[in-house]
């Protein structure tokens, strides 16, 4: 299964070169629709979707393993693509899932099926060569060469450099259980004319779910969890938002504004109060004719930058801060006593990012020994510097790490009546087995 065979190889090359294609025709055409899609996906590109397939992930309601599929993989692919020409080939419905989201609520996911998943890839590839060519620069969340630091540095530079006095957080309410999916079908028109293209991704939408053994009809949303949503979510978000503030709201603005969204989150910054208002009244209009909700709980509107903070320190108040991708931004100055835009872990994020260690090592304490899943926690906590570990957000990584080590040593010694470590053997043996410590990735941007 994990052989490398040189046709697969020269049908990827293929394939790339044809998606290229695709996005200089949409990146010269911004009017273009694209008739013929539906045969890009063939055996070779679907065969290649296949082995971009994570080997870990959870079953869908087949209980189908990536490896087992993968055994009899030539002959699975050619009946999938030719269930696909006869119209015979239906998406299963997803295996919902319920993980922590923090707060004590509960985020719902679905599970897609392996077969599934290689469409559902091949989809998102032609979607975002298509796609990519139109989305703006305001839009960080899933996409090819962006990410969530990226976003981070755009609030960063619009504070420190920019005219920030105002900042918006923006919050859609249940954004991937309430899309609309005949609008999100009129907004794929746009683009795309090949009727089996938009039939199959119809049938994706209304595949459903299963939970607790009953099916459940999907009449909107697009499931979390599922390869295909993102790329969706994009869409939707790129022309009833993205497109409205930079071609639109910007127009009546009567100074400096920016946009920065990740996926359904997102911040808009300010210079005037006046536009901050007006933006907190047309954003509402403007969702609610896409079927879109604020949340009033987490979307508000703060005084936030560099001459605020001045104007609160002559007054001995604070400023309220606002936290974006599990970082909380505050103002604050530098060593120099100069201005700075500072940024930490939010305490939401460090209290469930705890809560998940803290789960974890007490259901591995007792499944094997301690050398065998070691290892695995130095991964977790590296995965964690490494997208917290920004700079200004030392203290809080320092915080984690002793915290981790402490609760590491305390569960270490409930596998028994009997402690297994006292403090100086377990030093010992972390001395010898060292964890990953925190340290910087990400540096503040150069911004002159």
């Amino acid at each position: 299964m994990d052989k490398d065979t040189s046709s697969t190889r020269r049908g990827g090359l293929k394939m790339a070169t044809k998606l290229s294609i695709l996005t200089t025709k949409a990146r010269g055409n911004p009017k273009e629709r694209f008739t013929s899609l539906m045969h890009l996906l063939n055996e070779d590109f679907l065969e290649e979707c296949f082995y971009c397939l994570k080997r870990d992930k959870a079953v869908g309601v087949d209980g189908v393993k990536v490896a087992e599929y993968g055994e009899n993989l030539t002959e699975n692919i050619k009946d999938l693509v030719g269930r696909m020409r006869n119209w015979q080939y239906r998406p299963k419905p997803a295996r919902r899932v319920y993980i922590p989201k923090g707060g004590g609520k509960m985020r719902p996911l679905g599970i897609t099926s392996v077969e599934d998943k290689i469409v559902q890839l091949g989809l998102k590839r032609i979607l975002e060569a298509i796609y990519e060519a139109d989305f703006i620069a305001v839009s960080f969340g899933f996409r090819p060469g962006r990410n969530c630091h990226q976003a981070v540095d755009t609030i960063y530079e619009a504070v420190m450099v920019k005219y920030t006095n105002y900042i918006a957080d923006i919050d859609i309410e249940r954004f991937f259980d309430t899309v609309d999916h005949k609008e999100l079908m009129a907004l794929l028109k746009k683009r795309i004319a090949d009727p089996n293209i938009l039939r199959l991704i119809g049938r994706f939408l209304k595949a459903g779910y299963m939970e607790e053994g009953k099916f459940h009809q999907a009449d909107e949303g697009t499931p979390q969890g599922s390869i295909l949503s993102p790329v969706l979510a994009n869409v939707y978000l790129h022309y009833c938002l993205d497109l409205w503030f930079e071609q639109d709201f910007k127009k009546q603005a009567i100074a400096y504004c920016q946009l920065i969204r990740y996926a359904d989150d997102g911040v808009a910054t300010f210079q005037k109060k006046a536009d901050a208002t007006m933006f907190e009244t047309e954003v509402v209009k403007r969702l609610a004719k896409f079927g879109l909700k604020i949340s009033k709980e987490k979307s508000r509107t703060i005084p936030f930058g560099r001459y605020p903070f001045a104007s609160a320190q002559k007054q001995g108040k604070k400023l309220d801060t606002f936290d974006f991708l599990g970082f909380t931004f505050y103002c604050t100055t530098s060593r120099r006593g100069n201005f700075l835009l500072g940024r930490k872990t939010s305490k939401k994020k460090y209290r469930q990012k705890m809560g998940e260690l803290k789960k974890w090592l007490k259901a591995v304490r007792n499944r094997c020994k301690l050398k065998e899943w070691w290892g695995i926690l130095g991964r977790k906590l590296e995965g964690h510097y490494r997208y917290y570990g920004i700079s200004g957000n030392m203290k809080e990584m320092q915080s984690y790490h002793s915290q981790a080590i402490s609760k590491t040593f305390k569960w270490v010694n409930r596998r028994s009546q009997k402690k297994s470590y006292n403090w100086l053997q377990f030093c010992r043996y972390l001395q010898n087995n060292p964890l990953p410590k925190p340290r910087i990735h990400h540096s503040y941007p150069v911004l002159w």
